[in-house]
């Protein structure tokens, strides 16, 4: 007498759209940090748990069994302080013919040309140390031996010629460190934003952050170098 098997169920493989929304749910929904990132967009997966999405990097500069160095890219465009030298024209022509427009009414000529030629100087002095010693990389190094991370920073300040830019390295513990994304939308920055957040020990409240990578359309990428990070230090294995 020959038995029935019972009807087995077909399991249809799932959409891409139900994929991503199962990850979505996967992050946060509202900022677990304080005080809150500005245009907050999603808090990550603590640096000590386990990553669910795969770890893939960017870009990196070295990596090894003890540390590894990301490069950091600012969103700039380095051939615009050329033109910034070559567009300082414009208002060259602009104050000569003020100052030759008020001479015969008694103001003071040499006082308004030394004001140009001050103006003149200082945009082509910014435009010559944004071109020639802004660094284009600020690295992050991260030392999983040490379970340290070293974040390079140069501070350059936009419109002042004339004052130090410095450089600094920041030494954090990678243990305090969280990830967080925002979304930006201004000129020269769109796109998701990942933000590494220091917290006083074992607390949800920030001393520092710091860019771990600067804005891209998409928020995937962002998430998965945040992964590798962590499964970095966290000696799993990557590629």
């Amino acid at each position: 007498m020959s038995r029935k098997h019972p009807k087995q169920k077909t399991l249809l493989p799932a959409m891409p759209e139900e994929i991503q929304a199962v990850l979505n749910e996967h992050y946060s929904r509202e900022p677990v940090l304080t005080p809150r990132l500005k245009n907050w967009e999603e808090d990550l997966p603590e640096n000590n748990t386990k990553q669910t999405v795969p770890g893939k990097l960017l870009r990196v500069t070295e990596i090894n069994d003890t540390w590894m160095e990301i490069p950091r890219y600012e969103n700039i465009m380095w051939g615009g302080a050329w033109l910034g030298i070559i567009s300082s024209i414009a208002p060259a022509v602009l104050v000569i013919w003020l100052c030759i427009d008020s001479y015969p009414t008694g103001l003071d000529f040499e006082t308004l040309l030394t004001l140009f030629l001050f103006f003149l100087f200082s945009m082509s002095l910014l435009s010559l140390r944004m071109a020639l010693f802004v660094p284009r990389d600020q690295p992050i190094r991260f030392n999983r031996k040490r379970q340290k991370i070293y974040i390079f920073d140069y501070h350059r300040k936009a419109w002042n010629p004339w004052v130090k830019w410095p450089a600094t390295v920041k030494v954090f513990d990678w243990a305090d460190v969280h990830g967080e994304i925002s979304r930006e939308s201004d000129r020269y920055a769109q796109g998701f934003r990942l933000y590494g957040s220091v917290c006083q020990p074992g607390t949800h409240n920030v001393i520092d952050r710091f860019v771990l990578n600067w804005a891209i359309f998409y928020i995937e990428p962002q998430r998965q170098l945040w992964s590798h990070c962590c499964q970095y230090m966290q000696h799993q294995p990557v590629i």
